[in-house]
């Protein structure tokens, strides 16, 4: 169950989530407690990226260590290090590798093993066949055992209705205990399923009333360049800030989007001329930074280039059909210069990329309105 451990990569310019547990590395013989990082694209970072498969691989000759012997020596990096001492683990490679497998599937919303046997047991309880029951116990069996008590979610009963149904009257549960079940243990395991038919039946709906959480479309990326002069198809490089694409803001026309905001950001009059005049968005930045800024301009520098950026969509339509155009895409945007602007491989926060992101969804609603 991945609860709040939750983390990220990024890769190609597209988010990449995951989540992490701990485990065991052995390496020329000495063990290191470390973390296990799974990702939604099947890929697993145990000291190096690796598939499900060479994750596997990894497992079984024990690089990934689920066998913990006695004596052997341990460290925690940078932390503590220790003598394992008759220690005690109920992993197994399998069982690893099945519960990883089940956290690529919940990382990419797609059903787990829990839930394929949930919907084996419903298919079993609308035609009550053995092999329908067969179908739901081989389901079971492949929900990892650490994980099985909670396929319920039941805290009283935990699994004993799901080990029950699948075993049948007669049967054998499939549990340590293997115990026979009688009739009436069988029919208390049918009314619970019954009942919690009904009881899902009646459950209000989990579906987001605004939609997704998520876009559908892949990640936009708007790297980082320095456009010099309008081009007749410039693409997403008409996203860029600097690019040449003048925009006016009470009495004064500025070059571009980066000129305009960098001018307001310096205090003296003069050192704005200046900003206005530079040739490029990249020296106006260059000749901003030599300059005091104005006072209060981190608290009010979001503000300001959102009210940039409306204003160089709304003056250029055909810049604002290729910022439409990009859909309901993530816009991860590139800035070497600013880890606040810029997403910069997953590292800075990438304001300008979300503010795009909010002036095209005002540009749609605008159009919306109008049609």
């Amino acid at each position: 169950m991945i609860g709040n451990r939750i983390t990220h990569r990024t890769a190609d310019g597209v988010r990449v989530p995951g989540t992490w547990r701990h485990a065991f590395i052995c390496n020329g013989g000495s063990y290191f407690l470390t973390d296990l990082f799974i990702y939604a694209d099947g890929l697993v970072d145990c000291w190096e990226l690796v598939t499900l498969d060479e994750f596997e691989q990894k497992l079984r000759c024990g690089w990934v260590a689920t066998d913990l012997p006695d004596g052997a020596r341990v460290s925690a990096h940078h932390l503590a290090s220790w003598t394992f001492g008759e220690p005690s683990t109920w992993l197994t490679p399998d069982l690893l590798l099945a519960e990883v497998r089940d956290t690529v599937d919940e990382l990419n919303g797609r059903p787990d093993s829990t839930d394929r046997c949930l919907a084996a047991v419903d298919v079993f309880m609308a035609d009550r066949t053995e092999d329908n029951r067969a179908a739901a116990r081989t389901a079971y069996l492949a929900i990892p055992e650490t994980v099985r008590l909670y396929a319920l979610g039941d805290m009283d009963r935990k699994d004993h209705p799901l080990r029950v149904l699948v075993a049948g009257p007669g049967g054998r549960t499939p549990d340590e205990r293997e115990e026979t079940v009688t009739q009436e243990v069988y029919d208390e395991a049918v009314a619970y399923f019954e009942e919690r038919e009904q009881w899902r039946a009646k459950a209000p709906s989990r579906v987001p009333a605004d939609g997704p959480a998520e876009s559908f479309a892949p990640a936009v990326k708007i790297y980082h360049s320095y456009p010099q002069r309008a081009l007749e198809d410039p693409g997403k490089k008409a996203l860029r800030n600097d690019y040449p694409a003048p925009i006016t803001v009470g009495d004064v026309t500025y070059p571009s989007v980066a000129h305009a905001y960098w001018a307001r950001s310096v205090a003296a009059p003069e050192a704005r001329t200046a900003v206005v005049a530079a040739e490029t968005g990249a020296k106006a930045r260059t000749v901003a930074a030599a300059a005091p800024r104005r006072e209060g301009w981190e608290q009010v520098r979001t503000a300001v280039m959102a009210g940039l950026l409306r204003a160089k969509y709304k003056q250029h339509p055909d810049l604002a059909a290729i910022l439409l155009a990009t859909g309901d895409a993530t816009v991860l945007y590139d800035d070497a210069d600013s880890g606040f602007w810029g997403e910069n491989g997953g590292r800075g926060r990438n304001w300008t990329g979300r503010l795009l992101e909010l002036v095209r969804s005002e540009l749609l609603a605008r159009q919306t309105l109008v049609d």
